[in-house]
């Protein structure tokens, strides 16, 4: 493994000395303006660059907010950045005769108070921003944002969808990963649909959507990436927000917001929520036809309530040693629990109505999580321009959880399964470690960096069966074990971009090697995996007239399989039905091509295709055993995926106070694989549609309506149903920029959503019926406070390891 690594290292750092030591010759001046409140890119400003003696050129930013000028002799300058509704700033700026490049980075305008009394700006800043291989959403942007969490916010972004079960997709995949401030998370990675539903969308900056990662982010996920940005634009000084909020009849209290504090060098700010939820009692059944020696109907009938309480926190600590040199921690926690109670009535006949089987079981189930993380980051920075850097990064997350599980059976015929209960604890530790370099020349930048990332997981799963004898639950052997699962990855990158006027290259190569050692401790069996990837990665931009851009994008993920699809417990909690993770998975390879078209101007339009293609994809499986009567779930690399879809997203202010934002994505998925030695295969449409109004009246009271559309979801073996979310909301400033008051109502015309899942296989037909609240009612309270002078220094590079797939809402992703 190293020797093949060898080449490698010594590549990307000959090369990172030669270009250190390499001199320029010609200057250039470039940045980028941005609002000194938010940070947002101010479009369309006018740039003035003089001598003392004479104006030398005017220029204006682009639709981004920035500006690059070349061709600049060495001397003295001033310049001066003019825009409506802000403060005229001048800046002075020296070129030296060794400086090749001069990077201004971010240029803050304020808000011009006299001329905000005296104007109504009705302008609105884009929603939703193009970038080289990746889509932006600003929260702040959206009036919603102050009504809705994080996961209602989702459902309005383009390329996001969320399913009937509160799951988010990603282009309609599962596959991806979720960060938060580019980092991945304890807490998101175990209940991203918790996590969601408990933030506040007004706790979050922007949204961006990472359809083709760079080389610099790890291989895995195979649809992309979903990095939110939470707000920490600050100044020296505090700023904080805080929101209560209640959803009845399914859901709770809940409580979140976010901080800043700077005072001289030092800089802290942070994320924090939590909630308390209660399920009311929803309904279940299912009923399955199986053929053979001995055909049969199953039908089961359930009834199902619960509560949970969710608790999470997460800070970013920073120290200005000087101008260069940085220093960044972070520090997060989460937890929670989920307790249901069920009961199921369940009958087995033959085809003719006669009874072979039947029983009532009850269960107690009580899941208990919590999670930490810890990191470290060290930034250097150069004088010759400051966009080089060199950047150390580590970090250690640790996640603990329990599944108790305690199953009672009554009424029983023809059937001596005894009462039984079943545990699962878990713990998963990941140390990673990670150098980054970047080193730009010109138009030309560069990165390179070394990664390894260290996984300890295990899992010790034990079964109890009710011993009628001795009065007393016996553990059974043959559904007990302790599992470790190891897993160690190093890995190296390299990468480019080059900028011109109109057009911007990134291009990337990763080498990745990962060993797997899976161990039945109990059973004395193990498993051990030993391969080895390149991926590459290369993403084109052009800027057309008029604010419109063009961009293509190629890459290659790779779907590494997580502790939950890997673990072999067999959860029993079902008695006709087992489901049961497989310790021989092997990694996937996804290959995928967007195209997508940007048009910035009164109406932001974003209109994409997309086509991907992976061999031996990880499908979820079912298999009816005839001996047994059980349905048997489990994972195979057993598939073939093909996907051809288009996109679309319109954000268009209709009147000046009128609103309309739509977006829509349709794939055609071809999926193929193997069951029970069976060629089997299945297609169609999967995607969504969403649309929304909102208008703004007087006193500052503003109406948001929306409503949004999913197909039904294609799978190997079935598809699940379609289904509609529709929806009202009101807010108003009761003071303005401090305090506001919001209500919604979702879905008031239906009580239940009935998700209803049919599948297939070759001796066996089966549907599946779920109730899920879906009319829901809403208040929400948020208040600002503080006053911020400075911004808070970050550290530029970091860890994101993005390369799990997971059980539910799978996620992938440096």
């Amino acid at each position: 493994m190293t020797r093949k690594f060898l080449p490698l290292f010594a590549l990307f750092f000959a090369a990172t000395l030669s270009i250190s030591f390499a001199q320029d010759t010609t200057h250039a001046l470039k940045g980028k303006v941005v609002d000194s409140v938010d940070s947002n890119a101010i479009a369309y400003v006018t740039v003035n660059i003089r001598t003392d003696s004479a104006a030398f050129k005017s220029l204006v930013t682009d639709a981004k907010g920035e500006f690059e000028l070349a061709g600049l002799n060495t001397g003295n300058y001033t310049a001066t950045f003019i825009a409506v509704g802000y403060q005229t700033k001048e800046l002075p700026i020296e070129l030296l005769d060794h400086t090749a490049e001069l990077n201004l980075g971010n240029i803050s305008l304020a808000a011009d108070a006299q001329a905000l009394d005296e104007v109504v700006v009705t302008a609105s800043r884009p929603i939703v921003k193009q970038d080289i291989d990746r889509l932006t959403y600003d929260v702040q942007a959206d009036p919603e944002s102050k009504i809705l969490t994080a996961l209602d916010m989702m459902r309005k972004i383009p390329l996001l969808s969320v399913d009937g079960d509160e799951n988010v997709l990603l282009q309609g995949n599962s596959n991806y990963r979720i960060f938060i401030n580019n980092k991945p998370s304890t807490m998101i990675a175990r209940n991203p649909k918790d996590v969601l539903k408990a933030m506040p969308a007004e706790s979050i900056e922007k949204i961006e959507v990472i359809t083709t990662p760079p080389a610099r982010y790890e291989s895995e996920g195979l649809a992309g990436i979903i990095n939110i940005i939470t707000n920490k634009n600050v100044d020296n000084g505090y700023r904080g927000s805080a929101n209560l909020n209640y959803r009845s009849p399914a859901g709770g209290p809940g409580v979140g917001g976010s901080f800043t504090l700077k005072q001289g060098k030092f800089g802290a700010s942070g994320y924090f929520g939590g909630s308390l939820s209660q399920r009311p009692e929803t309904q279940s059944n299912f009923e399955r036809a199986t053929l053979g020696n001995q055909p049969n109907i199953l039908f089961q009938n359930g009834l199902n309530d619960g509560k949970s309480n969710f608790t999470y926190l997460g800070t970013e600590l920073s120290y200005d040693i000087d101008s260069l040199n940085l220093i960044t921690g972070e520090i997060g926690f989460n937890l929670g629990r989920f307790d249901n109670n069920g009961s199921q009535f369940s009958n087995t006949s033959t085809l003719e109505g006669s009874p072979l089987q039947g029983f009532s079981m009850y269960n107690v189930g009580k899941n208990r999580w919590d999670g930490y993380n810890i990191g470290l980051n060290y930034q250097k920075g150069f004088k010759r321009n400051k966009e080089q850097m060199l950047t150390f990064s580590y970090r250690f997350g640790h996640d603990k959880d329990g599944q108790d599980n305690r199953m009672r059976i009554a009424d029983r015929i023809n059937y001596e399964v005894p009462d039984y209960n079943q545990t699962n604890n878990g713990n998963q530790d990941e140390h990673t470690v990670q150098l980054d370099y970047v080193h730009p020349v010109n138009k030309l930048n560069i990165e390179g960096g070394v990664k390894g990332i260290f996984r300890l997981n295990s899992s010790d799963f034990r079964s109890a069966n009710f011993d009628e004898t001795s009065g007393a639950f016996v553990e059974a052997p043959n559904q007990t074990n302790t599992y470790e699962n190891n897993q160690y990855i190093l890995s190296v990158y390299n990468s480019y971009q080059y900028k011109l006027e109109k057009w911007g290259f990134s291009a990337g190569l990763r080498a990745e090697q990962t060993v797997v050692k899976a161990d039945f401790i109990s059973s004395d069996s193990n498993v051990d995996q030993n391969y080895f990837n390149f991926i590459p990665s290369i993403a084109v931009n052009h800027i057309l007239k008029q604010g419109k851009t063009l961009n293509l994008g190629y890459t290659q993920r790779v779907q590494r399989p997580g502790i939950w699809n890997l673990n072999p417990f067999v959860n029993r909690s079902n008695p006709n039905f087992e489901y049961a993770g497989n310790p021989d998975l092997r990694p996937v390879l996804n290959n995928t091509f967007n195209l997508r078209y940007s048009s910035f101007s009164k109406a932001n339009i974003n209109v994409g295709m997309s086509y991907s293609f992976a061999n031996n994809t990880i499908q979820r499986l079912i298999n009816y055993d005839e001996e047994t009567g059980i349905s048997r779930f489990t994972y195979e690399n057993i598939g073939k995926d093909k996907s051809l879809g288009t996109n679309v997203s319109i954000n268009y202010p209709i009147t000046k106070k009128l609103n309309l934002n739509m977006s829509g994505d349709m794939s055609y998925i071809w999926l193929e694989g193997v069951v029970d030695g069976k060629a089997t295969s299945n297609s169609g449409l999967r995607g969504y549609m969403y649309g929304g109004l909102s208008y703004l009246f007087e006193e500052g009271w503003r109406v948001n309506g929306n409503f949004s559309y999913s197909t039904a979801y294609i799978m190997l073996q079935g598809q699940s149903n379609s289904f509609p979310y529709y929806g009202i909301s009101a807010s108003k400033d009761l003071i303005k920029e401090k305090l506001s008051i919001s209500g919604s109502v979702s879905n008031p015309f239906n009580k239940y959503r009935n998700y209803i899942n049919d599948m297939t296989g070759p001796n066996f037909t089966q549907s599946s019926f779920f109730q899920n609240y879906y009319r829901s009612f809403s208040m929400s309270l948020s208040y600002r406070f503080g006053r911020l002078k400075d911004e808070i220094r970050k550290n530029r590079r970091g860890i994101k390891n993005d390369d799990v797939s997971g059980g539910g809402g799978q996620q992938g992703g440096n």
